[in-house]
C-alpha cells in the first residue's frame, strides 16, 4: 500500500482520489451494508487442492488486504505463492532518511518479518517492477503470471478500480492472466475505503463477500502490521506524515476482510 501523494505514479482517476483523511472508519462501521454482506469461508474462496496466488503491488499490501485470509489458507494446508510486484522504493520521494536503496532493502525485510509474525513462510516471487510505474510494466507482470498460473488456481489481487495506479495495474494484469490460464480472480479493496463512501455505487457490492476472522487471527494481523516501520512513522526530513497513520489502519484492521468474487 502506498499513497499516491508519496509515490511517483500516474495521475489517479478523478472520481477516485486518494487525498486528505478520506472516509472516517466510523462512517463505514455505522453502515449496515457491511454487516449484510454474505459471509464466505476460506474453503469456499479456495477449495481444497487448489493453489492461492497473492499479487501485492507493494510490501504491506499482502497483510493489509488479506492477512487474515493468509492465516486461514495456511491452516487449511493451501499452497500459497506471493507475487511481490514492486519493492516499494518510491514511498518516500526526496527523503534523506529513507532513500530508494534503503527502501529496496528494508521493505522486503519488513514484509518477510510480517509474514513470519503471521506464522507463514510462503513462496515469494519478486517481479521488481518500478514502484509507481507498474502500468508501464504490465506486459512483464502479465507474462510472469501467465508462466506461474495453472488452471484452477485462485488469484487474489488489488481491485482494478482501487484508486492507486499500481493497485489497478496489478489488478488488470492479474485479471487478464487469470482469464488466459482459466484461474479464478478475486479482488481486494485497499484504498477504496479511503475515497469511497458507504453504499457507493462505484463499488461492486453485488460481488462483495465477508471473510470473518477469529480474535487470534486479527491480533496476529495487527502485530504483523507493526513490522512495516518505514510506513508507520512520519518523515522529519520531508515533513511528510506516515503512509499508514492510525486513521488509515482503522479502516483495514477489523475482524473481517472484504473480497470481490
Amino acid at each position: 500500500m502506498q499513497s499516491t501523494s508519496r509515490a511517483q505514479a500516474a495521475p489517479q482517476t478523478s472520481d477516485r482520489l486518494i487525498a486528505g483523511r478520506g472516509t472516517p472508519d466510523a462512517d463505514w462501521q455505522a453502515w449496515g451494508g457491511l454487516a449484510a454482506l454474505p459471509p464466505v469461508t476460506v474453503a469456499e474462496l479456495v477449495p481444497p487442492y487448489r493453489r492461492a496466488i497473492i499479487v501485492a503491488p507493494h510490501p504491506d499490501d499482502e497483510v493489509l488486504a488479506c492477512g487474515g485470509l493468509l492465516q486461514q489458507l495456511h491452516a487449511q494446508g493451501t499452497q500459497t505463492v506471493l507475487v511481490a510486484a514492486t519493492d516499494g522504493t518510491s514511498s518516500h520521494p526526496g527523503s534523506a532518511n529513507l532513500t530508494p536503496s534503503d527502501l529496496a532493502r528494508l521493505r522486503p525485510q519488513e514484509s518477510a518479518a510480517a509474514l513470519q509474525t503471521l506464522g507463514l513462510a510462503p513462496q515469494i516471487l519478486r517481479a521488481r517492477l518500478i514502484d509507481g510505474q507498474v502500468r508501464a510494466s504490465m506486459d512483464q507482470l502479465h507474462t510472469l503470471l501467465v508462466q506461474l498460473l495453472r488452471s484452477g488456481d485462485v488469484v487474489f489481487v488489488t481491485w482494478r478500480q482501487d484508486g492507486h495506479p499500481d493497485h489497478e495495474a496489478c489488478g488488470l494484469a492479474a485479471s487478464l492472466a487469470a482469464r488466459a490460464c482459466r484461474a479464478t480472480l478475486i479482488e481486494m479493496p485497499v484504498w477504496s475505503w479511503h475515497w469511497a463512501a458507504p453504499g457507493d455505487r462505484r463499488v461492486p457490492w453485488h460481488r462483495a463477500c465477508r471473510l470473518d476472522l477469529g480474535a487470534e487471527e486479527l491480533h496476529r494481523k495487527q502485530q504483523a502490521i507493526q513490522c512495516f516501520q518505514t510506513q508507520l512513522n512520519d518523515d522529519p526530513s520531508t515533513g511528510q506524515q506516515a503512509i499508514l497513520p492510525p486513521h488509515v489502519l482503522a479502516r483495514l484492521l477489523h475482524p473481517y476482510e472484504i473480497y470481490f468474487t
